[in-house]
């Protein structure tokens, strides 16, 4: 059962002082994907950005840390010339769009807001690239978060669809609205624009420096950045759990139309419910419970040395492999109803005999698994059959499987800041101590998100 267990402002008059210092370069802008030969370098360049890009493993502007590999990605597509001298419109609307980060709970200082208030001080080159990393890696933290999966715990298994953010800004720079589309990388969710409207509320409705007021901005803020883990087109159809509200809402065409109890994982980590995505694809009706070694070894094994009698008194029974199962039966361990989705986790859905257990506030007494408060009616949602069609399939007693009409999309996710479905913006305690990770990644006198590696590479 258990899972193993993450302005230049307006800058002086929104003019951005590039095209004095940087040579030209040829308008070329990428709509697609590049080829991963062109990404990981050019072969033939030897300009001075390619020299100062590829000079050594590390690329430092006025103290603050670039990331090579978008850099290498995104000037291997311009021949690595500069860019941003023939472009002067396009780049003081993405700078803008930089200072604004704020309004997404992203600190403008992560993507060296300090150093574009005052790029006149920069060499041409320093300058060149120093812009350059700075809407890269700000569109980067729009599109998958300022806190990319590989710096995550391992529970922190979400991710969005993956995007070339080098090709993205190409794209923004050849469009009417060069902001635009890079705040377009951005969330669209219900709870997305909520958190922003309550992070507005939030600091303009306070006097700075109120402790409760910094502790929920904290808290939105952490919470936008959870929404950019999740993958931008959601399915119309899906089952969602926020194991911090132990809650499990269904939706169907994007409207909330089920809501129930769950229990989740306990607050202790190696019990804790992991936050992923997965896929319900059948439904077992008197499910067999295939206890984990660990739970088998450390719980029960030790109980039957007083008490011989403890496994056939459960309708437990020794596997021939050396594993112990529990047989089906209303008493069982899974209740009557499994709902089934692979994982890397092991963790899934499912019915329980302990009823009273949903009326407690603290429902955090897995073992990572989810147990549903009303799971027939779930079943029959997802099948899109009557409740008396799933009752007759539990009354045959024996194991047996169902598939819905198509695999239904789970999420199991972590917010502690939310909108519930009648629209309300909800906030619940960090149970599972997760957020001040995730803070820490948001803090801009932390080192900035371009240090970050490109998606697919270690950590080092």
């Amino acid at each position: 059962m258990r899972g193993r267990l993450a302005s230049v402002g307006a800058i002086a008059g929104g003019t951005l002082a590039l095209a004095a210092a940087c040579a030209p370069a040829p308008s070329v802008v990428l709509a697609g994907p590049q080829p991963e030969a062109v990404v990981a370098r050019a072969p033939h360049a030897n300009t001075e950005l390619d020299k100062r890009i590829d000079s050594a493993p590390e690329l430092v502007v006025a103290g603050e840390r670039l990331n090579v590999g978008l850099l290498r990605r995104f000037y291997a597509g311009h021949g690595f010339e500069p860019i941003w001298a023939t472009r002067q419109a396009q780049a003081n609307s993405l700078v803008n769009a930089v200072l604004g980060a704020g309004d997404h709970g992203l600190a403008p200082e992560l993507f060296h807001a300090n150093l574009l208030r005052q790029t006149a001080a920069l060499s041409p080159l320093d300058r060149e690239l120093l812009v350059s990393d700075a809407f890269l890696s700000y569109a980067d933290a729009l599109a998958r978060g300022a806190m990319p999966v590989e710096h995550r715990i391992d529970d922190e298994a979400l991710m969005p669809e993956p995007i070339d953010v080098a090709a993205a800004l190409d794209t923004a720079i050849g469009s009417p609205d060069p902001a635009a589309a890079i705040e377009a990388l951005a969330p669209t969710t219900p709870t997305y624009r909520a958190l922003r409207q309550a992070l507005q509320r939030y600091r303009s409705g306070t006097p700075a420096g109120d402790r409760a007021t910094t502790s929920r901005l904290r808290e939105i803020e952490v919470n936008l950045e959870r929404q950019r883990w999740l993958p931008r087109q959601l399915p119309p159809e899906s089952v969602w759990v926020n194991a911090a509200d132990a809650r499990l809402v269904f939706y169907r065409a994007d409207r909330p139309v089920f809501s129930t109890r769950v229990i989740v994982g306990q607050d202790e980590k190696r019990n804790q419910s992991p936050e992923f995505r997965g896929t319900i694809d059948g439904i077992l009706f008197n499910p067999p419970w295939n206890i984990p070694d660990d739970i088998a070894t450390e719980e029960i094994l030790p109980k039957t040395r007083s008490d011989p009698n403890y496994l056939a008194r459960h309708n437990m029974v020794m596997l021939p492999n050396g594993g112990l199962q529990q047989l089906p039966g209303p008493n069982a361990g899974l209740g009557q109803i499994k709902f089934e989705m692979e994982n890397r986790f092991d963790v899934y859905l499912h019915d329980t005999p302990s009823k009273d257990l949903f009326n407690r506030d603290n429902r955090r007494i897995s073992h990572g698994c989810i147990r549903v408060q009303n799971p027939r009616e779930l079943a029959a949602l997802l099948m899109q059959q009557p409740i008396d069609t799933i009752n007759q399939a539990i009354a045959t007693g024996g194991t047996n499987r169902s598939n819905p009409p198509a695999p239904v999309p789970v999420f199991v996710v972590y917010q502690t800041a939310f909108v519930d479905s009648d629209g309300t913006l909800q906030f619940r305690p960090d149970v599972y101590s997760r957020d001040a990770e995730i803070w820490r990644h948001l803090d801009p006198v932390r080192q900035p998100v371009a240090e970050r590696e490109l998606p697919g590479q270690p950590q080092s």
